[in-house]
């Protein structure tokens, strides 16, 4: 009779699975993506499902109270869900609006009439390579907006910069200290420029290793029209893989992890009038800077305080989800996490701050709730993540049931809410979520991040700017073991636990009842997660790529024979051919339009042409910069390409050396 009634059940909660998915499917052919209402209907029911679950929950599958492990470990897991819950849903009210402001660029180009306005742009550098700085340097020399001055802002005192920008007829600017960091550097340029007979009407800044496309000023400008708007965010996009990307062979159908923030988030935040800056890749109204007295100081993320500061005066910062810019993602994965704890430790700073969202400042409400909502997402998300793959091992080692539920409950609950929700981000953000890599992404920082989020709340001063590291050395096969021990460990855990539960009764696993079958499919789909997470912290080599680029034509000239060919792939240094074959060491010119004749020597023969090595003249290489980095679409994955991400990752995890 048990079996049957299971039977029954099981029945039933399958039926309510088949629905959600019926309904999922059809969003696509009469969801307006763009329209308020249908994002709120669909969010909001995500939202009553989310709370249909976490009352289950709360009410049916928590262990009785009591002094017991069962008691510490149910509820201690409950708390972190529903805390992270929350973020959820409050993540779904900002999705609920959007605001794409391209046509409202469109209508106002030009708004100023024949006097351009003036811009500072400022790049704020610190020690970072000539290589990485001339990108930037040229592609800002070279926008298309005439009343321009480009100033060069040096934290490391360098002598070779210094003559660098006097050779490209840049302003360069030092000063004696490092105080403030970034934020100070930034605040000594706005300084210096007060004292010029004629000071900016706007500054632009860029960091180090972002190269402004032609448009950038033009098209941000324009949204300007407005005299309320202080700010206008551009987004950030990367010319190469991120590591996780990289290292799991799937650079070239996994959008890099920020895609979600900066081409769906942040326009929706825009639709709440809470658009934050990010740094790099933003326009500010001068006399705006100059009545905030500058970039705050008080938080490592500099950046998102000057939001606050700005909308504390009635100010607005608006977002213009167009590719502007492009720039360089971490290629390390001790700099990939060391960045994103800095964006946390930042965060919990700003929570504290004068400007936090308790404080006695002007902010708005809704402001507030922007803090609010960042604090949910990193207080919550990562520790939850950690205790995702760890709680399992409870059951499996000491017989305690962190989560007493029946598989058709599971089903009923958890299941259609987690249907739905991703079905609906599928809808309105498609090709951004999948689930395995999401939780790599976000479990491979969780401890670091988790570490920042607990010191930044509790204590906030004292804590050094953490410059990311760009470019260097990639060559090498590296292991981070640091970060890679951790996971390993769970995973070798995580295996025995499975195996012993499998092979064993003597655990709990006849305890759980039906309940076994929802921790197995838990402990198996963390040893996916925590698999792919150890092959992430095994960096591969790696050479300078621009994966937007596609295939192009060119003239190969050898000694008077012209021979049409295929670029296959190109940086600045080296390009691939396809088309004839011609023997190691050939002299010859590439002919490139807009380019011209580059001298090349062949240097390897491949199975349909050859590698060359170029050396471009100095004017040539600015030329190569303009099209590589300042012209053209935006760079890498837009959306998620599944079988693209089911090939990479299976030739990453049968160790193949096809790249």
């Amino acid at each position: 009779m048990p079996d049957v009634l299971l039977f029954s059940q099981l029945g039933s909660s399958t039926v309510h699975l088949l629905l959600v998915l019926g309904v999922g499917l059809t969003l696509r052919s009469w969801v307006n993506v763009h329209d308020t209402l249908h994002r709120s209907i669909l969010l909001g029911i995500g939202f009553l499902l989310a709370v249909r679950y976490i009352w289950w929950r709360g009410t049916e599958t928590l262990a009785p109270p009591g002094l017991t492990l069962d008691m510490l470990a149910s509820w201690s897991l409950f708390a972190l869900e529903f805390l992270a819950l929350m973020g959820s849903v409050s993540a779904f009210v900002i999705m609920s609006r959007i605001k794409i402001r391209s046509a409202e660029a469109d209508a106002h180009e030009t708004w100023w009439g024949e006097s351009e306005p003036r811009v500072a742009i400022l790049i704020a550098t610190y020690n970072e390579d000539l290589e990485v700085l001339e990108r930037t340097i040229i592609g800002a020399k070279f926008l298309r907006h005439r009343n321009k001055e480009v100033l060069v802002l040096d934290d490391s005192r360098r002598d070779w910069l210094r003559d660098y920008c006097a050779q490209q007829q840049v302003r360069y600017m030092r000063r004696p200290d490092n105080k403030g960091s970034k934020a100070g550097n930034i605040n000594h340029a706005l300084d210096r420029l007060a004292e010029d007979p004629v000071p900016p009407d706007f500054v632009a800044v860029l960091d180090a290793d972002f190269v402004p496309h032609r448009g950038f000023l033009g098209r941000s400008l324009a949204l300007f029209h407005d005299p309320d708007v202080a700010l206008v965010q551009t987004p950030q996009h990367f010319f190469n893989a991120d590591p996780i990307q990289h290292n799991l062979g799937i650079s070239q159908s996994y959008p890099d992890e920020q895609r979600f923030f900066f081409d769906h988030m942040q326009p929706c935040r825009d639709g709440w009038g809470i658009a934050i800056c990010c740094g790099t890749s933003s326009i500010c109204r001068w006399s705006a800077l100059r009545e905030i007295g500058g970039f705050p100081t008080e938080s490592v993320t500099e950046d998102f305080m000057l939001t606050l500061a700005l909308q504390e005066r009635g100010l607005k910062t608006v977002y213009l989800s167009e590719p502007l810019t492009e720039g360089l993602a971490p290629e390390g994965l001790k700099e990939y996490v060391t960045q994103r704890a800095r964006w946390c430790l930042g965060l919990m700073q700003i929570a504290r701050s004068s400007l936090g969202p308790l404080s006695a400042s002007k902010l708005r409400l809704r402001d507030r709730w922007s803090v609010i909502d960042s604090i949910f997402f990193w207080m919550t998300s990562f520790p939850f993540r950690i205790a995702v793959v760890v709680y399992p091992l409870l059951y499996w080692f000491f017989n305690i049931i962190v989560v007493d539920a029946s598989l058709p409950d599971v089903i009923t609950f958890f299941g259609c809410y987690f249907l739905w929700s991703f079905l609906v981000l599928r809808t309105l953000m498609p090709g951004m979520f999948v689930p395995i890599l999401h939780d790599v992404s976000q479990l491979i920082g969780a401890i670091a991040i988790s570490r920042a989020a607990f010191t930044g709340m509790f204590r906030p001063k004292g804590h050094p700017f953490s410059v990311t590291a760009k470019g260097g050395d990639r060559t090498r096969v590296t292991v981070q073991w640091a970060l890679m021990r951790p996971f390993l460990v769970l995973l070798v855990l995580t295996l025995l636990g499975l195996t012993i539960g499998i092979l064993s009764d003597r655990f709990a696993f006849n305890d759980a009842g039906d309940g076994k079958w929802v921790v197995i499919f838990w402990t198996i789909y963390n040893v996916f997660v925590l698999t792919l997470t150890v092959l992430a912290c095994i960096e591969l080599p790696r050479r300078e790529r621009h994966i937007a680029d596609l295939p192009d034509r060119a003239v190969f000239v050898v000694e008077g024979d012209i021979r049409r060919q295929w670029i296959s792939a190109m940086n600045m240094d080296e390009a691939r051919l396809r088309g004839k074959i011609y023997p190691v060491g050939t002299e010859a010119k590439l002919r490139i339009a807009k380019i011209g004749d580059i001298p090349a020597t062949v240097i390897a023969e491949t199975v349909d042409g050859n590698r060359v090595r170029l050396t471009p003249t100095p004017d040539q290489r600015e030329a190569l910069m303009l099209r590589f980095y300042a012209e053209g679409a935006a760079p890498g994955i837009g959306r998620a390409q599944l079988g693209g991400i089911l090939a990479g990752m299976g030739r990453r995890l049968s160790f193949s050396s096809r790249r």
